[in-house]
């Protein structure tokens, strides 16, 4: 108890007096499912936020549809909230949660995720791809200051797990070097993360192929899934049971929602899920409805065994002034593969080539400077000019260039000193960089790319 503060415990004493439970029954019956239950403003990556209104059919539909999806025990599953409840991903979740009789746990803050897993030792938890990142780059510092056979013993182990494919697809010789991995190596991080954490859900923007199989080879299976906030939000997501999982995907459809590909490869989705429309705006509204078909403003395609992929952001995907197209969602997940880079912004849509603005991994390059002897201030501005970490992320650039068409590689690129955050508006609250807020800011750096100085 905190003195000055309510306890919950004032609830069930409120609630042992049921002589107003005949009103309570009146203004429950006269809700009904196609009634607005919430607007919720999207968090608006690329242009002014909308607000979505959902009805109590779309979210319920939803949370009975996506259900079969996780791997809950009734009333005994723990859970560990941390992602902003304003947002219908990790709100649709709670309501699933309770109807499933599960543990709540909130985290105290993103800076204390790490101290909750431990206390709260959870089962289940959703998270977002950089959650994730940051998760898998801390524990891949901590091996690289091993020495000797453990050092040499933790990277194998990586090199086994990142090379997992669900169901034994690679046979008996790897899944005897897996288990043996499993139990010397990945028991530990496994054991770091509470001990109990088998699924991870994640959402809002693409996951690293490398993540799902390193986390899956450590038998933390992060299921993938894809949906919007007009469409309450879930479209599909993987699920590891009944061969339902594959990497590299955003999983087979939930019940009751259909998507068709149109011809230029966007997805279409129809549902109960798909929102009544945006508030006090018809026009927009109009613009992302083809009858009961709403238009994601995402490029997939569906493969033979009815596994989502997504292919690109119809509308981030830019032409460059020799009229190549470029993805630049694509690029950027590739490239933050690297330990050095924590956030990147390609940037090229009417310019002669694709470019980057680059914010660097700083406790990473500060780490390898100290290995490598090389002397700072340990400023950030020192270090994004000092040649020699220049050079080094030009490496990095240089190998996840490769995976691309000619005309598609990063040229040039440019860093940025600041740490990109939701505190200083140039990533949203599921942070995912604000392309026009981050052009914007490091307008020098654009024109500096281009030779507009």
């Amino acid at each position: 108890e905190i003195k000055g503060c309510k306890h919950w415990s004032e609830l069930l004493t409120l609630g042992a007096d049921d002589s107003n439970q005949p009103d309570v029954e009146t203004h429950k019956e006269a809700v009904k499912p196609e009634d607005l239950a919430t607007i919720i403003y999207t968090s608006g990556t690329t242009g002014t936020p909308k607000g979505v209104m959902l009805s109590h059919n779309n979210v319920v539909s939803n949370v009975i549809d996506s259900m079969p999806r996780l791997p809950i025990k009734l009333g005994e599953t723990r859970v560990l909230s941390f992602l902003p409840v304003c947002h219908i991903f990790e709100r649709m979740l709670h309501y699933l949660y309770i109807n499933a009789g599960v543990s709540i746990f909130f985290g105290e803050g993103m800076d204390k995720i790490g101290d909750n897993i431990k206390e709260v030792k959870p089962n289940l938890m959703s998270g977002v791809p950089r959650l994730f990142e940051k998760v898998f780059d801390g524990i891949i510092a901590k091996g690289a200051a091993l020495s000797g056979i453990k050092k040499a013993l933790f990277f194998w182990a990586v090199g086994v797990g990142l090379q997992y494919e669900p169901y034994g697809a690679n046979g008996w010789w790897y899944e005897k070097k897996l288990a043996l991995a499993r139990k010397l190596i990945f028991s530990k991080w496994k054991a770091a993360l509470g001990g109990n954490l088998d699924t991870m859900v994640s959402g809002s923007a693409a996951l690293q192929p490398r993540l799902a199989r390193i986390f899956a080879a450590a038998q933390m299976y992060i299921m993938e899934g894809y949906g919007l906030t007009e469409t309450s939000p879930v479209v599909s997501v993987n699920m590891y049971k009944n061969h339902m999982f594959k990497i590299g995907t955003v999983g087979p459809l939930i019940d009751n929602v259909e998507v068709k590909i149109a011809e230029d490869g966007e997805i279409l989705v129809k549902g109960p899920n798909v929102m009544m429309g945006y508030y006090k705006d018809p026009e927009r509204t109009a613009d992302v409805m083809t009858g009961d078909w709403f238009h994601t403003g995402d490029k997939g395609e569906i493969d033979a065994d009815g596994f989502l992929k997504i292919t690109g952001r119809k509308k981030e995907i830019f032409k460059t002034s020799g009229g190549k197209y470029v993805s630049p969602a694509l690029l950027e997940n590739e490239m933050k593969k690297s330990h050095f880079i924590e956030q990147i912004l390609v940037v090229g849509e009417g310019e002669k080539m694709p470019a980057a603005i680059i914010q660097p991994n700083f406790n990473f390059v500060i780490e390898w400077c100290e290995r490598h002897g090389i002397l700072l201030n340990f400023d950030n501005s020192d270090l994004i000019h000092n040649q020699k970490v220049i050079d080094r992320i030009q490496k990095e650039v240089d190998k996840y260039n490769e995976t691309f068409s000619k005309w598609e590689k990063i040229k040039r690129f440019e860093r940025t000193p600041d740490v990109w955050g939701i505190d200083n508006g140039l990533l949203t609250p599921t942070m995912k960089p604000k392309r026009a807020k981050i052009k914007s800011k490091y307008i020098q750096l654009y024109n500096k790319l281009y030779d507009r100085e």
